[in-house]
């Protein structure tokens, strides 16, 4: 019988302590193989049927993890081109509220559009800040500088309150936190941090009415019979969330359906239970050396100030983490064993 060590062990061998999830997830061997076969396919000139199959099953698994039907999922490349087509939607003047310093990717359409009024605010005060006139909430569920969690059911909660829409990126979340995208009006994911995917995949969520959004980017994949759709304007746009698509880039969901295998096969409660282990055996042994992360409860993105500029004698040692302003970011997954955190600390001793 699979456990979840075998399981992991089969698909994973780094040849590095590699601690920089938060940047790149590793591939599975799984993975690897299927963007392998992808690449013959072009290589040998057979049909390439098989590559749009892949694109549904990867869409029909991030819905599973989602909690949503896969009716409301959408397919694109990138979390910036779901906020531009987020922001393409709001009135001039709307008010978007937003977490200082997130992801530019969560921020920059909003701020580029130049008619709109868009405030940041500690994200510890996100619930509190939002407000009579406030249209929309963006903010990442985890924060990729530090791993820091928004108070997600408080956010609800005052968004509710004061009929704003909200909007959560779970790309440093996705894989090891539990979705609730039923939650929120609009949710969006990259494929390759805790995912496990090849770049080049994101998947935004919408709501059943598609939240008056206009797909302003969509081609011939966003018709209903895209086939169909090749030619002159597309007729008849897609039902679901797909008429939200972008063309897709197919080798990379070859080997995003093999990722999301893996990571249902696994449990996302299993994954966030072995990650979050490994991130405060991290963050006792800082304590041991006297150093204080910052606070980021339940995240396995732990981020030490002042420790930053270690990142290349560390990564000359083998060991792979992030320097982000000045701090040293560590990031904990499924393929990470104690003896990666022990060796870290063992360094940082040093």
């Amino acid at each position: 019988m699979e456990t979840f060590e075998s399981l992991v062990r089969a698909e994973f061998a780094p040849k590095s302590t590699y601690l920089n999830t938060a940047s790149n997830g590793l591939l599975p061997a799984r993975t690897v193989t299927a963007l392998h076969e992808a690449a013959l396919l072009r290589a040998e000139g057979r049909p390439l049927t098989s590559l749009y199959e892949d694109v549904e099953a990867s869409r029909a698994a991030y819905a599973r993890l989602a909690g949503v039907p896969v009716t409301r999922v959408a397919a694109g490349a990138s979390v910036a081109a779901h906020t531009g087509l987020i922001a393409a939607s709001l009135p001039a003047g709307a008010e978007v509220l937003t977490a200082e310093d997130d992801f530019t990717s969560v921020l920059n359409p909003f701020h580029v559009r130049g008619d709109l009024k868009v405030r940041a605010v500690p994200l510890e005060r996100i619930p509190d800040a939002v407000r009579a006139g406030t249209a929309l909430v963006a903010v990442s569920a985890a924060q990729s500088a530090d791993g820091r969690i928004v108070d997600l059911p408080a956010l609800r909660e005052a968004a509710r309150t004061h009929g704003a829409r909200t909007y959560v990126d779970f790309s440093q979340s996705a894989g090891w936190l539990p979705m609730d995208a039923d939650a929120y009006d609009y949710s969006a994911a990259v494929s390759f941090k805790w995912l496990l995917g090849p770049h080049g995949a994101a998947f935004l969520v919408v709501p059943e009415d598609f939240g008056g959004l206009t797909p302003v980017l969509s081609g011939w994949v966003a018709g209903e019979e895209p086939w169909d759709s090749c030619y002159g304007p597309v007729a008849e746009l897609a039902h679901s969330a797909r008429r939200f698509d972008l063309s897709h880039a197919l080798f990379t969901y070859a080997g995003l359906r093999r990722s999301l295998d893996l990571i249902e096969e696994l449990g996302v409660a299993a994954v966030q239970a072995h990650d979050l282990a490994l991130a405060d055996r991290f963050r006792a042994g800082l304590a041991v050396l006297g150093h204080e992360p910052v606070p980021a409860p339940g995240s396995p993105i732990v981020s030490v100030p002042g420790l930053g500029g270690r990142q290349p004698e560390l990564s000359r040692a083998g060991i792979e983490v992030s320097n982000r302003a000045g701090n040293l970011r560590a990031a904990f997954h499924l393929f990470n064993t104690t003896a990666d955190v022990d060796r870290l600390l063992d360094v940082l001793s040093g």
